[in-house]
């Protein structure tokens, strides 16, 4: 019940494979700060013997690693692994991206489905991967998989909101599974459990979508009313009394503990104090008045709203970027405190449990909970790859 995580990261996969009862028997991963985080918390913590290789995967050979770990080939349960995304981003425009390096290390993520041959693979990507400008890519993936005995049982996006996880997230995953392997009990992606609140799912009393609110600690009947009067109020058609038991009725987390090492947000000047304090609850960056206005958004520009805006309370977060720590890259404000949202809020929307401890500087650490696979979403996809193949 082995498994090899490419691209390993901070480990967020590798976590996902470890509660389902896998063996993580070795890990890739070039950057050195995640490299470290990995160590500190599947190795170390986890005490899983995993051969961690802190190198340029293009340099690390498939042969070598497969005799070092003792396997003969077809041995392997699953690889797992999300190959820099940068190139395949939507945040590039036009063809940009189109012949990036980086979409190369798709296909060198296959050299090493080759060599193992296990009995399936599970890649993870933005959405832009299934752009057309990148069909190539994705394209000759698929015919490799196809050629060397495996079949693609899934190729599309999930969003981890339909999962369990606090966050408005789409991702790209592919499965494949080899031919010899039986997969007539096999159901991926896994049914999702939770829903939108105005879904037929939601009034037969299923689960509804978790809020940005289950990360942070319980609001105060002040702070209820406040949130009433500066959002519901004005900006909603909902009553009171309505909007008052939404609030609530929502899930609230615990404090972060005041000895957390990721218990830290980025340091606001002045002016971006003001800004915050300006800013109402819910708002954006519109909502901080003229005085705030940025350069780039002079002239009646609308777009980028989520910029400097607070973190919505009642709804799924917007995606957790790299950039998380930074209130400049999206709505990473905290929800009514007067900075950013800390580094240990940003590992709780991508579902990390708060004993997964993350090293390096806070860009470093933002860098690495950004592009992680959360948490819950990688357990429920792994153990329903595990459950359906014999």
């Amino acid at each position: 019940m082995g498994v090899i995580d490419l691209f390993a990261g901070a480990g967020g996969f590798s976590l996902a494979a470890h509660q389902a009862g896998l063996e993580v028997l070795a890990a890739i991963e070039l950057d050195a700060s995640a490299a470290q985080t990995y160590r500190k918390n599947i190795i170390e913590r986890l005490q899983q013997n995993t051969h961690l290789i802190n190198g340029d995967i293009l340099k690390v050979s498939p042969l070598e690693l497969r005799r070092e770990l003792g396997l003969k080939q077809g041995e392997l349960q699953l690889i797992l692994g999300g190959p820099p995304c940068q190139g395949f981003s939507s945040h590039r425009i036009n063809d940009a991206g189109v012949d990036d390096p980086r979409n190369q290390l798709l296909l060198r993520y296959y050299d090493f489905v080759e060599e193992f041959q296990p009995k399936a693979f599970l890649v993870e990507n933005v959405a832009g991967l299934f752009w057309k400008k990148h069909a190539s890519y994705l394209e000759k993936f698929k015919q490799l998989a196809q050629a060397n005995g495996y079949i693609i049982h899934f190729c599309d996006t999930l969003n981890a909101k339909d999962y369990g996880v606090p966050q408005n997230r789409k991702r790209a995953f592919i499965l494949g599974v080899r031919k010899d392997v039986g997969s007539d009990e096999l159901v991926f992606p896994p049914p999702p459990g939770y829903f939108s609140p105005t879904s037929k799912e939601a009034k037969q009393g299923l689960s509804t979508w978790r809020t940005a609110s289950a990360v942070f600690e319980p609001l105060t009947p002040q702070q209820i009313e406040e949130y009433i009067e500066q959002h519901f109020r004005p900006h909603t058609l909902m009553s009171d009394q309505a909007a008052r038991k939404l609030l609530q009725d929502l899930e609230f987390g615990e404090p972060v503990d005041e000895n957390d090492p990721c218990n830290v947000h980025m340091q606001p000047t002045e002016k971006m104090q003001r800004r915050f304090k300006s800013t109402r609850l819910n708002g954006s960056r519109i909502d901080a008045g003229p005085e705030f206005e940025l350069k780039c958004h002079a002239n009646g520009y609308g777009g980028h709203k989520d910029v400097y805006g607070r973190v919505i309370i009642h709804t799924p977060t917007n995606t957790i970027t790299t950039g998380c720590h930074n209130p400049s890259k999206g709505r990473f404000v905290h929800p009514w405190k007067n900075h950013g949202i800390t580094l240990r809020h940003a590992a709780r929307l991508q579902s990390f449990p708060d004993d997964f401890i993350f090293t390096g500087s806070s860009t470093a650490q933002a860098k690495q909970i950004g592009n992680a696979v959360p948490n819950i979403l990688g357990y429920q996809l792994i153990s329903a790859i595990l459950n359906g193949l014999k």
